[in-house]
């Protein structure tokens, strides 16, 4: 079995072992630029991209600077971001002029924008014209734009051509996309009237006219639309690709599922983590860089743990006199928090999808809240039950069962409150929310426990 296969065989196994990576640092040793070239180049992309991730930061150096080494482009597009980062700082202008000089416009600006200011400008000086034009014309636009994402490469023909036509064209034609599913139809003015899928163009005689073959009913995306809109609006029609156009209406470019699904991917990943507290990290992000992200989060969480322990400050005469508060107040603000981050991140689902507006705002609101009140009667009864076995005391029973239902309620209602009310002042629900819920949570839990018990045991 040779070495590729072995590692194709353990990849489709999901076994990716220490084994292949000392296979691979020693040949990086022994400066076998030959032996990695050709082992890399008959594995996927994908695989080729985590064999380079797992090397130490030093070998990785040491392969990127190996004479006779061709990291080809396809490998270097599915590397993450830290990584290519790195490897930008080791990589020459003429070598990444050479792997953007290859690549689809869409890839190619992706690597590009992760560039620092002057090596971008000084790289963009050695790119031939028209792709230099097409990739300064890319930057323009907001990062998070359509603009970014989208294929400059497509196939357009005018409505009255014949298929025979249009199958000569493709074949000739060197700029077009090396994968599309859709030929798209426009007018004199370059405006999208129509599109007709490959499967079409191949199958119909060659004499029919294109214009008989179309579709007019096209789903059609502005250049400036923000990427996650786009990606909702591939989701709800089912698209695999679609025409992005300009102000004027004008045909620019395309963007394909596969890119897509890569956004719809990398925002789902960021909210989790948002929720949080880490931002967009990276498994291979530095120590330093990982504890700079986290240090904020944990700041604000300190402020707001020292805001619920003066509250409590507050009862500490109650607690020394019946030390069984103490045992039981956790509970309260433990289920609150709780039951408040379960809102918490349906709401901030809602809110990405478009789910939650000021139509169903209302009615949103009181579901949540019964939701609250339902949770809260289920679990008092089950807390009052427990701690009635564990103390026999009714009074403590009942008073961990009243602020269940209260804190369960609270949490209920703030758990959609916070993030629409940060949504409304520009400040992204997924950071911020789950900090503030869980402080109201806790200081209510702390208040109505502590406060009640005070009123009916020493008051």
């Amino acid at each position: 079995m040779t070495l590729t296969k072995e590692i194709k065989d353990k990849k489709v196994n999901f076994e990716f072992n220490k084994e292949l990576i000392n296979i691979f640092n020693s040949k990086i040793k022994d400066n076998d630029a030959e032996f990695l070239n050709k082992n890399l180049k008959e594995l996927h992309p994908a695989d080729s991209a985590d064999i380079i991730e797992n090397l130490t930061s030093e070998n990785r150096s040491k392969l990127i600077e190996l004479e006779g080494f061709n990291l080809v482009p396809e490998i270097f597009i599915e590397l993450n971001e830290s990584i290519q980062e790195e490897i930008f700082i080791v990589l020459s202008v003429d070598s990444i002029v050479n792997i953007l000089k290859r690549l689809e416009s869409d890839n190619a600006l992706k690597i590009l924008q992760n560039l620092n200011d002057d090596k971008k400008n000084i790289v963009l000086l050695k790119l031939p014209p028209k792709d230099r034009f097409i990739l300064q014309e890319g930057l323009l636009y907001p990062e998070d734009s359509a603009a970014r994402i989208m294929q400059r490469e497509f196939a357009a023909i005018p409505s009255n051509w014949f298929v025979g036509q249009t199958i000569d064209y493709l074949r000739e034609n060197k700029d077009l996309p090396e994968e599309f599913l859709e030929v798209f139809i426009v007018d004199n003015n370059f405006k999208p009237i129509g599109t007709v899928q490959s499967s079409k163009v191949l199958t119909a005689p060659r004499d029919s006219k294109m214009n008989s073959l179309m579709n007019e009913t096209q789903v059609l995306i502005p250049v400036d639309m923000d990427k996650e809109e786009v990606g909702r609006i591939f989701e709800n029609y089912n698209l695999v690709s679609a025409g992005v156009v300009n102000k004027e209406n004008k045909l620019v470019g395309m963007i394909t599922g596969d890119d897509v699904f890569t956004i719809l991917q990398d925002e789902a990943e960021e909210d989790v983590l948002r929720l949080a507290g880490v931002g967009d990290e990276e498994i291979t992000d530095s120590v330093f860089k990982k504890t700079k992200r986290r240090f904020n989060w944990l700041l604000l969480n300190l402020f707001t743990a020292l805001l619920a322990t003066w509250v409590i400050s507050k009862f500490g005469a109650s607690i020394e006199q019946m030390v069984a508060l103490a045992f039981l107040m956790p509970i309260v603000a433990s289920m609150g928090g709780n039951a408040g981050m379960q809102t918490l991140a349906v709401t901030i689902r809602a809110l990405a999808t478009k789910e939650l507006s000021s139509g169903n705002f209302s009615k949103v609101i009181i579901k949540e809240f019964i939701i609250g009140i339902f949770n809260g009667l289920i679990f008092a009864v089950i807390t009052g039950v427990i701690v009635q076995l564990w103390f026999k005391e009714i009074n403590l029973s009942i008073l961990i069962a009243v602020s269940m239902i209260l804190n369960m309620m609270v949490a209920g209602l703030f758990g959609i409150l916070v993030p629409v009310s940060l949504k409304r002042f520009n400040i992204d629900p997924a950071i911020a929310s789950s900090v503030f819920v869980t402080t109201i949570t806790d200081v209510i839990g702390f208040l109505s426990f502590l406060g009640l018990g005070t009123y009916f045991f020493y008051g």
